[in-house]
């Protein structure tokens, strides 16, 4: 079983931060300090420093039709957590930068995906796969041995 990641990343409000990871993402708060907080983010342990604002713009690529940040990280959920993550979005009515949808249908890969921002910018994607022999495949998931 692979270990927990580590992720280091600014943010501008330390309280704007804390709610939306927190309230909106679920995270659990680990420890915290005035310039930063630790939060458990499905396991892994993400920390968000304290830091002035950016002011470059972010690169993105196409993928699949859309817009995606380069610089991005997140988590492959179970597709039940990541259909109950994006409906508690949802109903938030959080801003997507890429709303929930399946990625690569019928290819190599398929995959359920969405992409949004923290408060100071940070983009973070949650994805799943129906068969999580999906996730390194070069090839359908059919011509894979068992």
């Amino acid at each position: 079983m692979p270990r927990p990641f580590h992720v280091a990343f600014p943010v501008h409000d330390l309280t704007a931060t804390r709610h939306f990871y927190e309230t909106l993402l679920g995270c659990t708060i680990g420890r915290t300090d005035e310039r930063w907080v630790d939060f458990n983010l499905y396991g892994h342990q993400i920390t968000a420093h304290l830091t002035r604002r950016e002011t470059t713009p972010k690169p993105t690529n196409d993928v699949d039709g859309h817009n995606v940040p380069v610089s991005h990280c997140g988590v492959i959920l179970t597709m039940a957590e990541w259909q109950t993550l994006a409906n508690r979005l949802q109903k938030a009515q959080v801003e997507f930068v890429i709303e929930p949808y399946i990625r690569f249908k019928g290819l190599p890969g398929e995959q359920a995906t969405l992409f949004l921002k923290d408060p100071s910018g940070n983009a973070l994607e949650f994805k799943a796969f129906a068969d999580d022999r999906m996730i390194f495949a070069t090839e359908p998931v059919s011509e894979l041995r068992a």
